[in-house]
């Protein structure tokens, strides 16, 4: 026996991988996970030697009921609860806001407060602030501003040219006295050593967000921190799809790069600040005090209606996704949504197929090359599958569309970290700003429709004619759709 394995040593090692394989597949099985998750893990077991084990190690392994989740305490925190209740809006109010403005995105605040707690939130002022270079000017202004404290969290923060400006300005701050607490994401960032210790020294708070080391590198590499917060004095903060880069300042060396952000002055901070200090507590292994200053009173900053959306492996249902999917079914006139990476789920795209062939109009626009060949192949795997249900699809051809918007009936809108994928849905920390304003919205499918000039919009027969090897990529790509 010792000597057939010495001589066959790759025959062996194959037998070994394929005993292991066997046992990680009845595993996955007995997890009664999504199926085509479970598939798509088994398949590459079967048809990725030794790799497809190396991807269900690193990828595979579900946490979203772990301990390491558990440990996140600020939800327990009485003071927090507290002020989640003193905003929430009762059902007999929601009543007359269903009659005033809300009518069928009723249900949208229905869910998220019965299953999250997050409040309808009233006085906002709520501004679109499209592409990095809009985001940043706005963003350095307010800061400069700041009286009390800064908290940011990113999950892509670059030690590059926006960067350091963003560096040299926090540094600044916390120089004339004003709290700072960064959290940034260990994966997606590129944040240098030596900057994160000057932050340090001139006494910023900064953590990185499950840092990846062995022997926890499986527990840890798959879940990341894809939010993009910040909140200044409680008052006024940001949320949507620009990180801290120069990928997202045009020109850019990756070509013209188009995404959408919010300023958000108002009570909706409160929800914004009530998830950073729930990041704060997991990643510090702190116990924060929650004072009035996180929290503070304000008068009516403007007339918009804002929900916050989180959701991530700590929670037991997928919130943001649940929310587009009530959102879908609720619409009667329109669609629009724009997405990077079109990679859905059952439920979303039955959702979006049948809202269009009960007659509403839905239109997707989506980047033409993207940023992810992987991506891109799984995304254009599903688009003869919504022509086919008279969705219109528009492909972005003057550079990389990052922005994740979506607009029903012109009167509802989100906007935030979230695409249209599994990896938002089920396993990366998301956060969405949910809009119940009717001006909003038409400003939002005005920007759509502006950004439609800069589109192809893609026919169905002249799809169906794409080559043999594109359609190979693209349905190979959709077998691995959850894993990427």
């Amino acid at each position: 026996m010792l000597d057939f394995v010495q001589n066959n040593i790759f025959i062996s090692l194959l037998i070994i991988n394929y005993v292991i394989a066997i046992g990680t597949a009845f595993f996955i099985i007995l997890n009664n996970r999504n199926p085509i998750t479970t598939v798509s893990y088994i398949l590459s077991l079967i048809v990725l030697p030794f790799v497809g084990l190396l991807i269900y190690f690193f990828f595979g392994q579900e946490y979203r009921k772990d301990k390491m989740f558990k440990r996140r305490k600020v939800f327990n925190n009485k003071k927090v609860k507290e002020w989640e209740k003193k905003l929430l809006v009762g059902e007999q109010k929601l009543d007359q806001y269903e009659d005033r403005f809300l009518d069928n995105q009723v249900n949208i605040v229905k869910l998220l407060q019965n299953n999250q707690k997050k409040p309808l939130t009233f006085g906002n002022d709520v501004g679109i602030l499209l592409n990095g270079e809009k985001k940043f000017e706005s963003l350095f202004k307010d800061i400069e501003q700041a009286k009390d404290y800064i908290h940011l969290e990113y999950y892509i923060f670059n030690s590059d040219k926006v960067g350091l400006q963003l560096i040299d300005i926090l540094c600044k701050k916390a120089q004339e006295g004003i709290h700072i607490r960064v959290i940034y994401d260990y994966v997606g960032s590129a944040l240098s050593g030596k900057q994160e210790k000057r932050m340090q020294s001139a006494g910023i708070e900064i953590f990185p967000f499950m840092p990846v080391w062995f022997p926890n590198l499986t527990r840890k590499l798959n879940y990341r921190d894809h939010r993009k917060i910040v909140i200044i004095d409680g008052t006024l903060g940001y949320v949507g799809g620009i990180n801290v880069s120069d990928d997202y300042v045009n020109p850019c060396k990756k070509g013209y790069w188009r995404d959408t952000h919010l300023r958000i002055k108002g009570n909706a901070i409160k929800s914004l600040q009530s998830h950073f200090l729930l990041n704060w507590n997991f990643v510090s292994n702190q116990e924060i005090e929650i004072t009035d200053s996180f929290f503070p009173k304000m008068e009516n900053c403007g007339e918009i209606a804002v929900q916050i959306a989180a959701s991530g492996p700590d929670s037991n249902w997928p919130h943001i996704m649940e929310a587009i999917f009530t959102a879908i079914n609720s619409a009667d006139k329109s669609i629009h949504i724009t997405t990077p990476y079109f990679i859905p789920n059952d439920q979303i795209l039955t959702a979006l197929k049948t809202a269009s062939r009960r007659g509403v109009e839905v239109k997707l626009l989506l980047p033409k090359k993207g940023d992810s060949w992987a991506a891109k192949y799984a995304t254009n795997s599903y688009i003869l599958d919504v022509l086919e249900s008279d969705i219109e699809v528009y492909h972005y051809c003057k550079g990389m569309i990052h922005a994740k918007t979506m607009v029903i009936d012109g009167e509802f809108s989100s906007v935030g970290t979230s695409n249209m994928d599994y990896r938002s849905f089920e396993i990366n920390f998301e956060i969405n700003a949910l809009i119940y304003n009717k001006e909003f919205s038409q400003k939002m499918i005005a920007i759509f429709n502006d950004d439609i000039e800069d589109c192809e919009q893609i026919n169905i027969d002249e799809w169906k004619e794409r080559g043999l090897v594109k359609r190979l990529k693209e349905s190979f790509c959709r077998l691995w759709a959850p894993l990427l």
